[in-house]
């Protein structure tokens, strides 16, 4: 489809990014990574034609916009990172915990200046996507602050990067350079996954935080500061938006809190044009700080339809929902977005392909029904 009858983000339904793990990947990663008993190319032969089918599947549903699902990927975050340079990830003997889990045992670790290099990997995972899609393709990477947050100051093994405001500075400038390259290889509409904003509304992660000598609010300054710097400079056709959430791992979460600490500088210091917030439990807090979106052109996706389990959403109580958000924020600004994407790790959330799919089909309904469309 030409470029031009592609209709332009933002969306009234939009959805986070990664998707479910078809088992054809899983037995190929595993034939690949622990047996040794295929090559790159096999196992990239069976990631793109899933890709093809995950498309097909989001275009079925009608959304306006795809992704690959991040079928390629372990982790959501640390694949993008660990291709930086200057930053490398080690496996270790204990994951970050979760709400009754925890995490596979790796960790970033910076071993040199950050920077962004020109063959990064998914540069051309971005342009598969595109060539296999008829609308609006989009990718998500970890945001900036993803690299500060999940680093310990015991990893970062550059002299200069004592002082935070020089990893901060080198972190929007490596940032900056993705944004631009990923420009370059045609990609109109960017998305960020910062969501340590939300970490840092947790009374718990604040207190982890203070402890290791860090003032959470400051961190939240300087988290909008990098993610502003990053994409300040884009060109005027591309389009950036931000997922905030609490943790996304085989269905549980870490963190929780509402947006109140952070949604000023979330809305009004990040320069972010579409925001995709978490809302599917009491975890998330109320409504209320969405009377701090300027009034305008940025977009908020309310995550009210979740990924976490298999369970359909009654679209009039999604209806009942909105009514509620138009009181602190114009219904023309917002939109429908999942909570979080199925399979932040590819492992995935404990729900069905049948189960992602419907959830999607609601996301694709619910616009229809309170807008009269998805790219209204």
């Amino acid at each position: 489809m030409p470029a031009e009858a592609i209709a332009r983000p933002p969306y009234r339904a939009d959805h986070v990014g990664s998707l479910l793990r078809p088992q054809s990947v899983k037995d190929a990663r595993k034939r690949f990574y622990e047996d040794k008993s295929i090559g790159a190319e096999e196992l990239a032969a069976v990631e793109d034609e899933a890709i093809r089918d995950v498309v097909r599947m989001q275009e079925n549903a009608g959304l306006p916009v795809v992704t690959d699902g991040e079928i390629r990927r372990s982790f959501w975050h640390y694949d993008f990172m660990g291709g930086l340079i200057g930053l490398d990830l080690e496996e270790r003997d204990e994951g970050v915990q979760f709400h009754g889990v925890k995490l596979r045992p790796i960790f970033p670790t910076i071993n040199e200046k950050l920077d962004f290099p020109d063959d990064h990997p998914m540069l051309d995972h971005y342009r598969f996507v595109a060539d296999v899609t008829k609308v609006m393709p989009k990718i998500s990477i970890p945001g900036p602050s993803c690299c500060h947050f999940r680093t310990a100051k015991s990893d970062i093994h550059v002299k200069d990067y004592e002082d935070p405001e020089a990893l901060f500075a080198d972190l929007a400038k490596t940032y900056a350079k993705a944004v631009q390259a990923f420009y370059d290889a045609g990609c109109r509409y960017l998305q960020m996954d910062d969501i340590f904003f939300a970490y840092l509304c947790d009374p718990k992660h604040r207190a982890a935080k203070a402890a290791e000598g860090q003032d959470p609010d400051w961190l939240i300054d300087r988290y909008a500061w990098m993610m502003h710097e990053a994409i300040k400079d884009r060109p005027s056709d591309m389009v950036i938006g931000m997922h905030m959430c609490r943790g996304n791992f085989v269905s549980t979460y870490a963190a929780e809190g509402a947006y109140d600490p952070a949604a000023d500088a979330i809305f009004n210091k990040t320069g972010v044009d579409i925001f995709f917030m978490e809302y599917d439990t009491d975890r998330a807090g109320g409504l209320e700080p969405l009377r701090l979106l300027s009034k305008g052109k940025q977009r908020v996706m309310p995550g009210f339809i979740t990924t976490k389990v298999g369970d359909l959403e009654d679209i009039e109580d999604l209806k009942r929902q909105f009514d509620a958000a138009s009181k602190y924020a114009d219904i023309d600004q917002l939109g429908i977005a999942p909570q979080c994407g199925f399979a932040s790790t590819e492992e995935g959330n404990k729900i069905t392909a049948d189960d992602q799919r419907r959830k999607l089909d609601l996301v694709v309904k619910t616009a229809e029904t309170i807008w009269g469309g998805v790219d209204k």
